[in-house]
């Protein structure tokens, strides 16, 4: 697919995985000012957040997949952006989480991760994916663990440096 016009919906139990809207940019870029950002990128300014963002949204035009915004049901809270992300130079296609200091420990990450990655092997026919993971980024190597990820090996990223390659399940695996 060369270009996506609409970001498609997703909904889960508890959470809407939808569009970026302008009122999520205060707590994405208020995330990427913080220390736990580091794991990704961070920390930046609010302008780099900003251009973060719109690269999440140019993503979907030019892969036709992407980072969904992540909203609680109950709430209608911005919980993070979860997703499926094959940027220029990266391994190959991920299944990819970032979450927002109060969405943590809920389970929010592991639901989403799981229709992001139906999404992956469904309509978009992936047989395989990844999560590329910092190696001290322990909450998100034991979330790819409750995926039931394996570590496969180690990339070493251009601007991110060294990173775990994470495999998950094939969709047979999953049945």
């Amino acid at each position: 697919m060369d270009y996506v016009t609409t970001i498609p919906r997703l909904e889960t139990a508890n959470l809407i995985l939808r569009e970026y809207r302008q009122s999520d940019f205060p707590a994405f870029a208020e995330f990427y000012t913080t220390e736990r950002s580091r794991f990704i990128g961070g920390p930046l300014t609010a302008e780099m957040a900003w251009r973060g963002l719109a690269t999440h949204l140019g993503h979907w035009a030019l892969r036709g997949y992407g980072f969904w915004a992540v909203e609680e049901k109950a709430t209608g809270a911005f919980c993070g952006h979860v997703g499926l992300w094959f940027p220029e130079g990266w391994y190959e296609p991920e299944v990819g989480w970032v979450l927002m200091a109060p969405a943590e420990g809920r389970g929010v990450a592991l639901e989403a991760a799981i229709a992001a990655r139906s999404y992956a092997y469904g309509p978009l026919g992936w047989t395989t994916a990844v999560s590329m993971i910092d190696p001290g980024n322990t909450r998100s190597i034991r979330l790819a663990q409750r995926l039931g990820c394996r570590m496969e090996g180690m990339f070493t990223h251009t601007r991110l440096g060294p990173m775990e390659i994470w495999r998950h399940p094939a969709p047979s695996e999953l049945e």
